[in-house]
């Protein structure tokens, strides 16, 4: 099982532990607000009321031996570099920061923390793409200067194969899965629409109507895939 820990518990901290939770993790969460805490009690794995610039407590609370650390002290950029610091000492190397400026992400930047996120920044990138193309579910950028977007399939591709469609050699991008809804019928005879995720698509799979494609690569690569979508149609 997954374990990972949450430090901060504003409105992201508290999605991301939650969600995390709910999809089967096991999530600790850590906070000095003794009323926070409380109120996430029970919908996450262990929450403890603590300073996360401790590094004696995080030590005991066996930090170091999670999966991934979600620094959500966004609002803090003293704390923030502090338990970065701690977290670093202590061998943690996967850790995920949450920042609201650019001079907070270049501080961590420098501290050698390489997964920086600006949900505000996101948030805007994402209803940006949305209104420039209707296709674009999902679009997010990665610290490597790729990007990853949901796509729906525009009326030209359906029908086609990935083989013909040829994305990775004509575009530049790879295909991550296919997502799709199936049809079913119970034991009790009522149908269900499901929803389903093809997460090792072949060339022969054939894409249809309402699928959506996950993809990956450069970042001006899939942004000239949606202009070309979005004319499409």
């Amino acid at each position: 099982m997954a374990k990972f820990a949450v430090i901060g518990l504003g409105k992201f901290g508290m999605n991301v532990a939650t969600t995390l939770f709910d999809k089967g993790a096991e999530v600790i969460v850590i906070d000095n607000n003794r009323e926070l805490i409380d109120e996430i009690s029970g919908r996450v794995s262990v929450a403890i009321n603590m300073n996360s610039t401790d590094e004696k407590s995080l030590k005991a609370n066996r930090i170091q031996d999670v999966d991934a650390v979600i620094l959500a002290i966004g609002n803090n950029i003293e704390v923030s570099v502090l338990t970065s610091v701690i977290l670093k000492k202590l061998g943690v190397s996967n850790i995920y920061a949450k920042v609201d400026s650019k001079v907070h992400a270049r501080i961590l930047e420098l501290l050698g923390i390489q997964n920086i996120i600006f949900p505000e920044e996101q948030i805007g990138k994402q209803l940006a793409n949305s209104l420039i193309s209707s296709s674009v579910l999902e679009y997010i950028d990665l610290s490597s200067g790729h990007s990853v977007v949901e796509l729906m399939i525009p009326d030209v591709w359906v029908g086609k194969t990935l083989q013909q469609l040829a994305l990775p050699t004509e575009k530049g991008v790879n295909i991550v899965a296919i997502k799709y809804t199936s049809q079913n019928v119970t034991e009790e005879g009522e149908n269900i629409i499901e929803k389903r995720i093809n997460d090792m698509p072949g060339a022969n799979d054939v894409v249809n109507e309402d699928d959506v494609l996950v993809l990956i690569g450069p970042k001006t690569k899939i942004d000239d895939l949606i202009k070309e979508t979005s004319k499409k149609g």
